[in-house]
């Protein structure tokens, strides 16, 4: 039976949940805050927008960090291949990149939106824009109405709420979701930036600001318990550390950042064992018998580290590298393979790419999304409480739980 279908906001999620409900047959009318839909859909993978990634379904529930279990249904239901077919058909073109990311082949983030835009107006959804909804309003258990700003009421069969996070807050993201889910009843958990930089202690650290360092290895430590393992690119700023590689890392120890410091280790020579490093070293210092080693330092990692690397004090940078000791060599080697830093805390929302926290997800159906606890009402997309690390995977997660809402409007009605 065809309903009238309220959304409440036109990202990612809101536009796909309003395709698949005009799809279905309802009546939906999508209300957006800003001038525009996508906003943040517009910033995401530096404009290029990473849609989602199309690794097999064990990396993908892998590449989840909250509440993978809630996204079984979901994603099973509208598979990283469903959106990559999705989009073809809608006319967009794409292609698959390293670490399986997929973006427009244009490159250009705006074509996503013009492509969903088009798509929204083909099935014959009304678009809202510059519409801030104040209020959600259930009576006896059940939806009834959006309060917009002007104080008019729209009255509906279901809502969908995909108001998104904090994240992003240039874009508008002020956490109404939030606010709606709790004065319906519904539970929010603890709120975080996540995808964020973080901040480091050492001032050495911030003095190697605009550093990139790519393929190296990272730990982070609490103690002796290691928390974070990974490998790939990381950027020095002059707060602390950012990049591909950390981002991921402050979703899985930000929670412990918020009440401690930890350690950071760097692996600057993966590739080499710190036996393999040593002979690497000794072949060196042996083609430059008598230069100093601040010299010859410099054949082991970029210049902009050695002013750091060497004020560890472990070789006087004036000595010759003939007067070296092996052990010196041995305690520089081991400096190499674990470059220390001390993490002191994450960077805010307003840089940040995700939330972590939202919507308790044992309040939500996982396989409609409905709330368990007010009929009609629907959450999609990140006012959620799941995230995952970069990659897409956080966009995948967008459309999945937007299929699941848009698709199942009413299925459950008595």
């Amino acid at each position: 039976m065809n309903k009238k279908v309220l959304v409440i906001g036109g990202g990612a999620a809101g536009m796909f949940a309003s395709v698949f409900a005009a799809r279905n047959g309802h009546e939906v009318h999508l209300y957006e805050q800003n001038e525009k839909l996508g906003k943040k859909l517009f910033i995401t993978g530096k404009g290029r927008c990473n849609i989602t990634n199309a690794a097999d379904m064990e990396t993908l529930f892998a590449s989840v960090i909250s509440n993978a279990k809630f996204l079984y249904s979901s994603f099973y239901g509208c598979t990283n291949q469903d959106v990559i077919d999705f989009f073809e058909q809608i006319g967009l073109r794409t292609k698959t990149e390293r670490g399986e990311r997929v973006f427009p082949q244009s490159d250009r983030s705006c074509d996503v939106i013009q492509a969903l835009q088009r798509e929204l107006k083909a099935r014959g959804a009304r678009v809202w824009l510059n519409a801030k909804v104040r209020d959600v309003l259930a009576e006896d258990r059940r939806f009834s109405a959006l309060v917009l700003e002007d104080g008019k009421r729209v009255y509906a069969d279901a809502c969908i709420i995909a108001t998104g996070g904090y994240s992003y807050r240039t874009t508008g993201a002020k956490g109404d979701g939030y606010r709606f889910a709790k004065k319906l009843g519904h539970s929010v958990t603890e709120l975080l930036p996540a995808l964020v930089p973080m901040e480091t202690a050492e001032s050495y650290t911030h003095a190697l600001q605009g550093l990139s360092l790519r393929n190296v290895a990272a730990e982070i430590r609490n103690g002796g318990k290691v928390l974070y393992r990974g490998f790939g690119e990381m950027l020095f700023t002059h707060y602390g550390v950012s990049g591909p590689l950390m981002l991921s890392a402050s979703s899985i120890v930000g929670k412990h950042l918020k009440k401690e410091t930890l350690e950071l280790v760097i692996d600057l020579k993966p590739a080499l064992t710190q036996e393999q490093l040593d002979k690497r070293m000794l072949r060196d210092f042996n083609e430059n018998k008598n230069k100093r080693f601040k010299n010859v330092v410099g054949k082991l990692f970029p210049a902009k580290l050695i002013p750091a690397a060497l004020g560890f004090g472990i070789i006087d940078p004036e000595k010759k590298v003939n007067e070296i000791s092996k052990e010196e060599r041995r305690k520089f080697g081991q400096l190499v393979k674990a470059f220390p830093a001390t993490l002191t805390g994450l960077r805010g929302f307003d840089e940040a790419i995700i939330t972590q926290g939202g919507v308790k997800v044992k309040e939500v159906n996982p396989a409609t999304m409905e709330s368990k606890l007010i009929k009609g009402v629907y959450f999609a997309g990140e006012v959620l409480d799941v995230d995952a690390l970069t990659g897409g995977f956080n966009l995948q997660i967008a459309w999945s739980t937007a299929y699941a809402a848009g698709t199942n409007i009413g299925t459950a009605d008595n």
